[in-house]
């Protein structure tokens, strides 16, 4: 079995000994098949059966996304529109800074509870609700405004979780939606934004002081962003395909993504220009500094420092999250995801561990998606998820957010499990403590026993080096990233590249420069 995907750390394990869970496929789902899942928790035992005894359920599968199995108490009240002040933007930071009124709009909603008036001047403690916050620049640029509930997740989170007990926050950053100030792709500009956004969410009169932040993408960046700064109010979060930093992203292993040079003002940057009397906002310290700090990056590789540049260190928010955040952390993310590469997620999964954060992981063979999105998955290629589809569709998922949230919003329920579920490239999935797993064993082929099948051993811009090895002896599972070593001399140019691959499968490239 060859993963081109997350090639080649090798558990040599017999897969019969891993415990593989399939789970039932979209076409199988309809309504609730489980008088259990209809009602209400059994007081004997938790409503939530362990991942591994949820492959007889059927789940609801009539709607773009996974449905919680458990109906909540109460209504969804009418939109409100807030306006968050963040008086940390000064003069200095140019934008709106210069007039002192820099701030941030988001979208809420609040559950109908009777007795509960949340507009009140003072609420009952009884009726304070922990908030689920959704925080990114698409709404109103690309997708709706930040009052629409928004169907990439904003939907999602309201019509599961608010009739549950929970407030919904779409929350646009600077520079896009009704938000002013200026696009700052993630620095320090656009982080003071989303910090004052959680700490009214966690001091408001209608909030129980707790605060989670889920997104996918760009908004699967923002929860780190958050977590960077430190918030008492903050208590999880769940990042999708999420950056830990934005040079870590496109500067890896010896190769650089063309992309890096024009991310902030040639695609986001723009966000913030859209005729209006609030344009001249964008001439901010972060959106002029992206003019060279891509391009410089792009043509160097390296993060500017040497040159006194801290743009793409305040864009770093691993070490910071390490230092100031103190929650739990849900990752997400699809194996098969080549926008946001899962090396994202890898090995972040175990630095928090080891840093001693709760941390649940769940990796399977979709893209750049939901693990509950049918529109994305199916479009799943051979060699890139196809061959795991249906499998990869996890209805299951709005309940495992559910038992998340009650445990570390509410403090309700038994803790959930701090586990990494890992699917493979067949469509099993598996449980593992952490991942990549600990129990492994490394394998080591030296290439005497391999052959030559096409090219030779100089490489020219044009040729390639084909090489056969045998096959493995024993059913072997493939686990994470290869290590290929070559010795190579560049005997012409400055630049030189090469890609691997596994079988038949894609190429995977990989750019060096000499020095």
């Amino acid at each position: 079995m060859c993963d081109s995907a997350r090639a080649k750390r090798v558990n040599n394990r017999h897969m019969s000994a891993l415990l593989v869970l399939l789970f039932l496929a979209p076409t199988l789902a309809g309504c609730f098949g489980s008088g259990a899942l209809s009602g209400g928790p059994d007081e004997s035992e938790h409503w939530l059966r362990p991942v591994e005894e949820r492959s007889d359920l059927t789940y609801r599968a009539d709607d773009i996304f996974s449905h919680v199995s458990i109906n909540g108490s109460y209504g969804i009240d009418e939109v409100r529109s807030l306006y968050i002040s963040v008086p940390a933007i000064t003069l200095t930071d140019g934008g709106a800074g210069a007039t002192g009124d820099a701030e941030v709009h988001l979208g809420l909603w609040l559950p109908l509870i009777e007795g509960c008036d949340f507009d009140a001047g003072e609420v009952a403690e009884e009726c304070r609700v922990p908030i689920i916050a959704e925080i990114g620049p698409y709404y109103g640029d690309g997708d709706v405004d930040a009052l629409t509930p928004a169907n990439r997740l904003g939907r999602f989170l309201i019509e599961n979780y608010v009739p549950h007990g929970y407030g919904i926050a779409q929350v646009s950053v600077f520079g896009t939606g009704e938000s002013n100030h200026c696009m700052d792709l993630m620095g320090l500009d656009e982080q003071e934004g989303i910090h004052a956004a959680i700490e009214f969410l966690g001091s408001a009169q209608f909030s129980n002081g707790a605060v989670g932040i889920i997104g996918k993408s760009y908004d699967g960046s923002t929860p780190w962003e958050a977590a960077a700064m430190g918030s008492e109010y903050l208590k999880t979060i769940v990042p999708m395909s999420g950056l830990i930093g934005v040079h870590d992203l496109m500067w890896r292993n010896g190769s650089m993504e063309a992309r890096g040079a024009i991310m902030h003002n040639g695609v986001y940057g723009s966000f913030g220009l859209d005729g209006d009397s609030e344009d001249p906002q964008n001439a901010c310290e972060g959106y002029l500094e992206g003019y060279y700090a891509g391009v410089g990056a792009y043509l160097t590789g390296d993060n500017l420092a040497w040159i006194g540049s801290d743009y793409w260190e305040e864009r770093s928010f691993l070490a910071r999250t390490l230092q100031n955040y103190h929650g739990s952390v849900y990752i997400i993310h699809g194996m098969q995801d080549w926008n946001v590469d899962p090396h994202m997620a890898f090995p972040t999964h175990q630095i928090l561990q080891r840093n001693g954060l709760d941390v649940k992981g769940l990796y399977g063979q979709w893209g750049h998606d939901y693990p509950d999105r049918l529109s994305g998955h199916q479009g799943l290629s051979s060699g890139r998820g196809g061959e795991a589809f249906p499998f990869t569709l996890r209805w299951d998922w709005a309940d495992d957010l559910l038992e998340w949230f009650d445990f570390y919003l509410k403090e309700e329920g038994p803790q959930p499990r701090l586990i990494a579920e890992i699917q493979d490239n067949m469509g099993g999935w598996r449980v593992e403590a952490t991942y990549p797993p600990d129990d492994l064993d490394w394998l080591r082929f030296g290439m005497d026993g391999c052959s030559i099948i096409g090219g030779g051993e100089t490489i020219t811009v044009s040729s390639e080096l084909r090489i056969e090895c045998p096959f493995f002896e024993e059913e072997t599972r493939i686990v994470g990233n290869p290590t290929f070593h070559v010795d190579a001399t560049v005997s012409s140019s400055e630049h030189w590249n090469a890609s691997r691959s596994c079988g038949d499968g894609p190429a995977i490239p990989r750019w060096w420069q000499r020095g």
